[in-house]
């Protein structure tokens, strides 16, 4: 049975998770909020972890996978970024926005895309994932958390506990998330072009 660590969502918990970060070091799969909706979350190095994280999910290497950064600083290490796009981002981080950029050589080719060489970056406004992500010290591959055939990401710890007990080994539960996908920018033609309009506002990337 996957573990689940309950944490304060404003004041989460560091010991736990603290432990939730040592299961992702040994590359396990962990379901997490975020300011979003739930996500499934693993280590970006292990490739056993990230194979598990699409097989849940039921997405092949052609589906976008996100990183998780802590801030804009850490995102920037991971993707080309110019300053025109540095402008945008800074107006949508943290916050619920994924940006489609073209990867550095930090990330490792099998996690971008395979012919485009992108990855989906974004900071998270989330007390207790930010708080994971400084335990971790480095970002985390991250899918939203809808299984194959269902539409709508899965919302409530114990159902995610309940469904994915044999999947996932721990579950994060700091109450329920907004339960709206984040909106989606692709900023790896030069141009900003909206892939999908979710939570983020448009108008506060002057888009």
């Amino acid at each position: 049975m996957a573990q689940l660590f309950e944490v304060h969502p404003d004041h989460p918990q560091q010991r736990l998770l603290r432990q939730a970060a040592q299961l992702l070091q040994q590359g396990q799969v962990v379901a997490v909020p975020t300011d979003s909706s739930y996500a499934l979350v693993c280590h970006l190095d292990d490739k056993a972890a990230v194979d598990a994280l699409r097989r849940i999910r039921g997405v092949d290497e052609r589906h976008h996978l996100t990183l998780l950064c802590r801030d804009l600083s850490e995102l920037a290490q991971y993707a080309r970024v110019d300053n025109r796009q540095y402008r945008l981002l800074k107006l949508g981080t943290p916050g619920p926005y994924t940006f489609i950029l073209e990867a550095t050589k930090e990330v490792p080719r099998r996690v971008s895309h395979p012919s485009r060489r992108t990855i989906g970056l974004r900071v998270p406004d989330h007390k207790a994932l930010q708080g994971l992500l400084e335990e971790m010290g480095q970002p985390l591959l991250a899918t939203t958390l809808i299984l194959p055939g269902e539409d709508d990401a899965l919302n409530d710890a114990h159902d995610i506990r309940e469904r994915l007990q044999k999947q996932v080994s721990a579950v994060i539960d700091a109450g329920a998330c907004a339960m709206s996908p984040t909106t989606v920018v692709d900023l790896s033609s030069g141009e900003a072009v909206v892939l999908r309009e979710g939570r983020g506002e448009l108008a506060a990337l002057g888009l």
